[in-house]
Order: C-alpha cells, then sequence, then structure tokens
C-alpha cells in the first residue's frame, strides 16, 4: 500500500478538521439566529436586575421575597426557567446594565418617564404610583414646594429627580440634593430620625414603610399617577419583551396580580402612628430581652418567630407578669386550664408560657380540616385562640349557611360577629361570642407581625451584586387594595 505523501496527508488533516468541527459551526450558527426568549430557554435562566429594599426584592425567615421578585418569578415559571436575581447597589448602574451581559430586564419599582424611555423600552405597567414629599411630624408641614425650609433629598437618577427638573421650570427657586447610594426606604427612615428634612419617594414605598418609620409624614403629592414597569433593552429583538406583556396581561386579568398586592399592601388599612410609636418603643426597649427566646422557641416548634412574637405582643406587650381581670396570665395570656394542659407549671415563667403558647396555637392549627391551607390555616388557628374553637367552628357554620367558603378566613371573618347576635348565635352550639374581637385579634398581630418584619429588614446590610437560583414562593392572598 502507498504511504501519502506530507502534502496528501495534510489535506486529509485539514478535511477531517472540517468534518470535525461542521457540527460545531452549526451549533454556533443556530444559537446566533436565535431570539432573546430563545435564548433564556435555551440557558434554562431568565435573569432579573434589581435594586434591595422592602417593596423590590429581600431575603427574610420565609426565604427571597419582595413584590417585584414574586412577580418576576411567577414570569420565569411561566417560560418554565430558573429566576436568578442580580443585585446593583444603585439605580444609576441598574439602568446601566439593562440588556447587557449581567440582566435580561429591570424590575424595581421602576416608573416609566420620557428620558427613561429614549434608552429603555417599558413591558406592561403592573401599578401606579405617585410621587409623594414627606417630613418629619413635629415639625412644620409644607404647603408648597416654594416654602420648604431645609434640604431636599432624592435618589440620583430617579424619576423624581427627573420630576422635580420638569417643575424647576416654573420653581427656579426649587433646590435639591441627588444621592447614589441611597434607597426609598433609606430616606423614610432619615426623615423618621431627623437626619434629613424632606425627601421624595413613591406613594407604594410610603405605604409600605410608614409602620416602621411613623414620623415620617406625607406632606403632599407632587405628581400624577405614574405606570410602574419592568424595563427592557431598546436595542434588542422584543421577543422577550413580547413574552413578558402577554404574562403581565394574563397576570392582571385573572386577578393574581391584585392578589398580590393586596398582600403587600395588607396592614396599611391598620396603620396607627400611637400604635407604631408604642410599638417601636417596645421593640427597642423590650423585645431584644426577649427576641433569642422567640426564635429558639419558634425553631423548637417550626414556627415564624416573628408570628409567634407578634402574638406575645397582642397577648401582654411582652410582660410576662400580666394579668387580666379573668385571671389569664403571662406573656401568652394562658387560662389555668390551657395552662395544664399544655403542662406549664409556671404561668408567670416567660419561657414556659411562650412554650405552652406555641403548643397551644399549633394544636389548634392541627385540629382544623387538612384541606384548609396557609395563609387561611394560621388565621383560622390565631382566632381560635383569641375566641375558641368552638366558636370558631359555629362562625364556618353561619358561614356554610350563607353560601360562602368555610375554608376562606376572608369569608368567616364576616360572619364571626354574627355571634354577637341572638339570631344567630341562638342557632349553635356554643352560643354567643364578642365576634368582633378575634377579627381586630387577627388583623393586630398581622399588623405586628409586619412591623417587625420591616423592623428586621431595616436592620440589614445588603450585598449587591448576588447571583443565585430562586426558590419556588407560594403567595396566597385576600382582597384587593387601591394605591
Amino acid at each position: 500500500m502507498r504511504e501519502l505523501s506530507n502534502r496528501e496527508r495534510k489535506w486529509r488533516n485539514r478535511i477531517i478538521l472540517v468534518l470535525f468541527m461542521l457540527p460545531f459551526v452549526s451549533l454556533i450558527s443556530a444559537s446566533a439566529h436565535l431570539n432573546d426568549l430563545a435564548k433564556v430557554k435555551a440557558r434554562g435562566q431568565l435573569v432579573m436586575l434589581t435594586l434591595q429594599g422592602p417593596t423590590t426584592y429581600f431575603e427574610d425567615g420565609y426565604g427571597k421575597n419582595g413584590f417585584d421578585y414574586l412577580l418576576a418569578k411567577a414570569f420565569a415559571d411561566s417560560l418554565g426557567v430558573e429566576l436568578v436575581v442580580k443585585t446593583k447597589p444603585t439605580l444609576r448602574q441598574l439602568l446601566y446594565s439593562v440588556g447587557g451581559p449581567q440582566g435580561d430586564f429591570a424590575a424595581a419599582n421602576l416608573v416609566k418617564t420620557a428620558e427613561r424611555n429614549q434608552s429603555l423600552v417599558f413591558a406592561t405597567p403592573y401599578l401606579e404610583v405617585t410621587q409623594q414629599l414627606i417630613y418629619r411630624g413635629g415639625t412644620r408641614r409644607p404647603r408648597s414646594l416654594e416654602n420648604l425650609d431645609g434640604e431636599l433629598v432624592v435618589i440620583a437618577d430617579s424619576s423624581h429627580s427627573e420630576h422635580l427638573e420638569l417643575l424647576k421650570t416654573e420653581r427656579p427657586k426649587l433646590t435639591w440634593i441627588e444621592q447614589d447610594y441611597a434607597e426609598m426606604s433609606d430616606l423614610i427612615r432619615r426623615v423618621h430620625e431627623g437626619e434629613i428634612t424632606y425627601a421624595v419617594v413613591d406613594s407604594l414605598a410610603y405605604l409600605i414603610n410608614r409602620h416602621i418609620y411613623p414620623k415620617a409624614r406625607k406632606a403632599m403629592d407632587i405628581s400624577d399617577p405614574q405606570p410602574m414597569a419592568w424595563a427592557f433593552p431598546s436595542h434588542h429583538d422584543g421577543s422577550l419583551l413580547d413574552a413578558a406583556n402577554t404574562f403581565l396581561q394574563h397576570y392582571i386579568k385573572s386577578g393574581e396580580l391584585d392578589s398580590m398586592t393586596s398582600e403587600l399592601l395588607a396592614q396599611t388599612e391598620n396603620f396607627s402612628v400611637s400604635n407604631s410609636q408604642q410599638l417601636g418603643k417596645l421593640v427597642a426597649n423590650r423585645l431584644p430581652k426577649y427576641e433569642a427566646m422567640f426564635r429558639e422557641t419558634a425553631a423548637e416548634f417550626g414556627m415564624d418567630w416573628q408570628l409567634l412574637a407578634a402574638v406575645a405582643y397582642q397577648e401582654s406587650h411582652w410582660n410576662p407578669m400580666a394579668r387580666s381581670p379573668t385571671g389569664v396570665r403571662g406573656l401568652m395570656m394562658l387560662t389555668l386550664s390551657t395552662a395544664s394542659e399544655m403542662k406549664v407549671d409556671n404561668r408567670l415563667d416567660a419561657a414556659q408560657s411562650l412554650r405552652g403558647g406555641a403548643a397551644y396555637f399549633l394544636k389548634l392549627k392541627a385540629r382544623l380540616p387538612d384541606r384548609i391551607e396557609d395563609p387561611d390555616r394560621t388565621l383560622f388557628a390565631l382566632a381560635a385562640y383569641n375566641v375558641g374553637f368552638g366558636h370558631l367552628e359555629d362562625a364556618r357554620i353561619l358561614t356554610v349557611r350563607n353560601g360562602k367558603n368555610p375554608d376562606s378566613w376572608d369569608d368567616v371573618s364576616l360572619h364571626l360577629p354574627l355571634l354577637s347576635k341572638k339570631k344567630f348565635y341562638s342557632t349553635v352550639k356554643h352560643g354567643y361570642a364578642r365576634g368582633n374581637e378575634p377579627v381586630l385579634y387577627v388583623k393586630n398581630i398581622q399588623y405586628y407581625k409586619t412591623y417587625l418584619q420591616l423592623h428586621a429588614l431595616s436592620q440589614q446590610d445588603f450585598e449587591p451584586d448576588t447571583e443565585e437560583p430562586a426558590e419556588s414562593v407560594d403567595w396566597e392572598i385576600n382582597g384587593v387594595p387601591t394605591i
């Protein structure tokens, strides 16, 4: 057999190399022609750029959380991909990163503005917010932007600074300070503490944070309602934007967006400056003494420590020596019979009382039908802790008689007050009850728990540029608020 010459061997090797590379060239070529949506599906990840904060993205006892996070997670689930979250330390860096190698889109309570429309494309709006001027309670409330007596601080490159530039054309003396490394909840805190005199924030941020910073007060709206939306790069092909719009339109039409918004703002109706200030004082002066015990006991019983702390606050204001005229005593205000049932020897021992209260709460929760899921299950157990399991069951019977859902706290809470009327309580097993009280009891605990969550969040030091696949989050809520 004739040996190949050097020249023939070189040509043979070249042909083999070409044949070997053809599949890879085809794959690269095909990848280059994928549209943006197909690329997201091919890599199995949707990358969201955001800022950390209580209305955008944060981590708490339930894991990853925040309105924009949950909405984006639902979008990623609809595409069958993982959500990857990357945070930026400033709004400027966030906006500059959209559409680059770091992220597919930005979701951070962004308002659609004329200036941003020049470089970004916005999806279907999911909320409307109003820009609000805030000041510190106890100082003179400004009646207009012309009579501000102190420094006005806003976030650099924000829709607020853009709007102030427009207002300045008619108010040439209007001045303000722009800060890069700022977040709206932080501005609200600084107004509350008197560090700055005024700030401009969105109505959503104010509603969420006023619980934790009650001295920060709304002075006035300085804008009309503005649309809040996700931002996409203008130079891309629009396929991912189209998918986002389809998802958002369905999410809005189905009522799921209203439900999510309701949960976000569920406690704003219960806001009271005086109650928040009292709670704030006890959080600062009394909670540190018991927080470790709340956390340890909650971990032992598989509960959320902030829920357990909220129940204890509602019961005794974290006073282990508390006593009622009817003889209930201690941190969790146990009756003698409940204490005996839960093996509590000394109701005035804070640790015993807390463990007994936690065990009793879980016992009530376990008695409910298995088909009732959270959050309704927890709300029912809280109501039973206050009014008794029998009265709760009577209210559920009245709910059925009225053609409503006995497994829905929304429906049952409307029927509990009927137990104070003879026309109704005479028809059920356990008779009269002050049915309004458990409804208020549950609302208060939800409010206190929200306050504690926001307080814990305000103590966090956020680390930018995190990147982790998101976990599944179940979010079930009641009611539909307006902003």
